[in-house]
């Protein structure tokens, strides 16, 4: 599970077509329908914190882990300019850690697909399960096994935006559920004053090259079900991210909810830590 690196800097960019504030909206009236409608919630692989800061705009207090430092970075930067007390804590989602439990735990733009071994995913889930409040809810979503095979596999994106430019090559291996992405970047150089100067693209701008590979793993929400139970925890409902309605053989993203019910031990969690 490799973080962000080189990609942070141009994260937001890429990622400005992403209908933030509907999911935020969505995730909301979803969290008030279970009983969540204020506390303390962590948002679990939270980027650059857009949708942390969200969720402080509907009042809750919010907490944001994720194991990229510079995502991280740039969370903080949103913090100082929105002033919302937001906690962030560079953890891996494997193995975080909190000082109590929260009322939610939400994990957004398929954070979950990034962990592609089930039994690391069943130890994620045990770990929400035992920082949720009683009767606490998990609210995550997932890219699902159709949207890997049917509408990213084994092809090609490329955008250009003039300061930042990427190739990003997928690859789905239906074997073995794993899609690998592989990124290409070229970010413009900064002048001298830091700022990104409109005169140099007439002048010949320099670019710097980057390169990253990434893997997620596709899951099916019958899969995901199975581990929320061996997690302890109770599946609660499912919905198309798109539609809003049940999901269908189509969904190409799946919000799951599911309630914290009792802890009980992790009888993994001995051979993981190990690892």
């Amino acid at each position: 599970m490799d973080a962000y690196t080189s990609f942070a800097a141009v994260y937001d960019t890429f990622m400005d077509n992403v209908p933030y504030k509907e999911w935020g909206g969505f995730i909301h009236r979803m969290l008030c329908k279970y009983g969540v409608e204020d506390g303390l919630i962590l948002d679990l692989g939270c980027g650059t914190g857009t949708m942390t800061e969200l969720l402080a705009g509907y009042g809750y207090d919010m907490i944001g882990a994720d194991n990229s430092e510079d995502m991280l970075e740039l969370a903080m930067e949103k913090r100082i300019s929105s002033g919302y007390d937001i906690l962030y804590l560079l953890q891996d989602m494997r193995e975080f850690e909190l000082y109590g439990t929260v009322r939610a735990v939400v994990s957004v733009c398929d954070s979950v697909n990034y962990i592609t071994d089930p039994e690391e995913l069943e130890h994620v889930f045990w770990l929400v399960n035992n920082y949720l409040d009683p009767g606490g809810i998990f609210l995550f979503d997932f890219n699902t096994e159709y949207k890997y095979r049917e509408v990213m596999g084994d092809c090609t994106i490329a955008e250009d935006r003039g300061e930042c430019s990427f190739i990003w090559d997928n690859y789905y291996y239906e074997e073995e559920q794993i899609n690998e992405y592989d990124l290409t970047l070229f970010v413009r150089e900064h002048g001298q004053n830091g700022e990104y100067d409109p005169d140099e693209l007439e002048a010949g701008a320099l670019y710097r090259r980057y390169t990253e590979k990434h893997y997620q793993r596709a899951y099916t929400l019958e899969e995901m079900q199975a581990l929320i139970k061996r997690a302890g925890l109770v599946f609660e409902a499912a919905y198309d991210m798109d539609t809003k309605e049940a999901p269908g053989d189509t969904s190409e993203r799946i919000c799951v909810i599911a309630r914290e019910c009792g802890k009980q031990p992790d009888n993994g969690s001995e051979q993981q830590g190990d690892r």
